[in-house]
């Protein structure tokens, strides 16, 4: 909510504050915010198990990760920001990222992830780069510095996505993997034993 109120109040590329809060959904930080946030609460009932619910869960869990690698990393010394723009920047892309690991470090829930769940987890940000490069065609605005194809051309952007598309399936395959260690050995169901003539 903080950045959407420091989007609307900032002028800029978009001329009003309703276009301006709408923009903030192309970001993937904002994206990935949301999912988390959905799919933290609703792992709160811990029989939840659809593949549908799976899939979210690891996308939010690797997107927010990205989200705050990619921003320490790469893109937060462009940024010189303060008061609400610095304290929503840091919930969203240091606060949220690191609670959301930490919560599911401790608290699971366990034995959701697979090989084809972190395959599908991909989607996310395919779609996210196809929605990004179409809308950006139109509008010549891009979210960011790497993705931007007016700046850098598309074949420089293709390489950018693709180390950001092994970044992702690397998180996903090594959330996988420590998810299996974390849950320990499976449990085999109890057989039921056998009556006995003076059971019956």
């Amino acid at each position: 909510m903080i950045s959407v109120y420091t989007a609307v109040q900032t002028p800029g590329r978009f001329h009003t504050g309703f276009e301006r809060a709408l923009n903030t959904l192309a970001f993937f930080t904002i994206q990935s915010n949301l999912i988390v946030g959905a799919t933290t609460l609703l792992a709160v009932r811990l029989d939840r198990s659809s593949m549908v619910f799976r899939v979210f869960r690891l996308i939010g869990l690797v997107a927010i990760t990205v989200t705050g690698l990619v921003y320490h990393v790469a893109l937060s010394r462009l940024f010189d920001l303060e008061g609400w723009h610095q304290l929503g920047n840091q919930l969203v892309h240091t606060a949220v990222p690191v609670l959301a690991v930490a919560c599911w470090l401790v608290f699971g829930p366990r034995r959701l992830t697979s090989a084809r769940v972190a395959w599908l987890s991909l989607l996310f940000p395919l779609a996210w780069v196809a929605f990004t490069l179409i809308r950006g065609a139109g509008w010549h605005w891009y979210p960011y510095p790497f993705i931007d194809v007016t700046t850098l051309g598309y074949g420089k952007v293709a390489l950018n996505c693709v180390w950001v598309a092994l970044l992702l399936l690397g998180l996903a395959a090594g959330a996988t993997l420590l998810d299996r260690r974390l849950a320990g050995p499976a449990v085999e169901p109890a057989r039921p034993r056998q009556g006995t003539p003076a059971d019956l």
